[in-house]
């Protein structure tokens, strides 16, 4: 029987959550190798570009770290003989222990901080300060409403969300505001058939047709059609797939 390696003997003692210490050895564009204090035979401890720090947003890696330096990091994975750290677990240990005792499904209610054309940020109420953003709770914009084109949320308004996934990279609770909503689509399918007649205003143009809202929460597209934003169609229902969340129209 073949000896087991000195590698593989040390990676049987490490653990994702485990706290490693170590030594800088490299810094690139996309990650940071550590000569780790249990293991000083190569320097198999990875740190990647995101998870340097949660400061790492808008400054180089020069600014984080330098070569000959001391880290101090949490186990996050192990694979091909490595060990993949994240620095910004001890940097931000409180935030990171809050964002990892979450579970999906759970609620949680905060006040909307900031609204950006790629989400809203959410200050969460029993969260702590997050480093750089104004809120740790962040809703991506498929996740706010039912209806793409609804504005769901203003700053200032307090909301219940629920949780989605606890991303290590930015130290974001992503929350989906939508899933808290009975989904409008499903009522209107269980009711609606092929060939009926509706009404509605176009809400967007796009270069493969146009979307008509249909009902409250309910858009159906007409490919290839030509229509404004605002102009007030007549449309006959050409298919309904209900799991997709897919509503196809024609022009009467």
């Amino acid at each position: 029987m073949d000896a087991e390696s000195p590698l593989t003997a040390f990676l049987r003692t490490v653990h994702v959550g485990d706290v490693l210490t170590g030594t800088v050895t490299e810094i690139t564009r996309s990650h940071t190798t550590v000569l780790l204090d249990g293991f000083p035979r190569a320097p198999i401890g990875v740190i990647g570009a995101l998870d340097r720090s949660w400061r790492s947003f808008g400054h180089s890696a020069a600014d984080l770290l330098e070569v000959g330096g001391r880290v101090a990091a949490e186990v996050i994975d192990l694979r091909e003989g490595q060990v993949w750290l994240s620095r910004s677990a001890t940097e931000n240990p409180d935030l990171w222990a809050y964002l990892k005792a979450l579970r999906p499904g759970e609620r949680l209610s905060g006040t909307v901080a900031a609204i950006e054309n790629f989400g809203v940020f959410v200050d969460l109420d029993d969260a702590p300060g997050h480093p750089v953003f104004p809120g740790v709770g962040f809703i991506t914009i498929p996740e706010l409403s039912w209806s793409p084109f609804e504005e769901a949320v203003s700053v200032g308004q307090h909301i219940t969300c629920e949780f989605i996934i606890f991303t290590t990279h930015n130290g974001e609770a992503r929350l989906s505001l939508r899933a808290t909503q009975p989904d409008p689509f499903q009522p209107f399918a269980r009711h609606a058939h092929v060939g009926q007649i509706l009404h509605g205003p176009v809400v967007r143009v796009a270069p493969f047709g146009v979307l008509v809202r249909v009902a409250d929460g309910v858009e159906g597209l007409i490919p290839d059609a030509e229509a404004q934003v605002g102009d007030e169609l007549t449309v006959v229902i050409a298919a309904i797939d209900p799991l997709r969340r897919r509503l196809t129209l024609s022009r009467r």
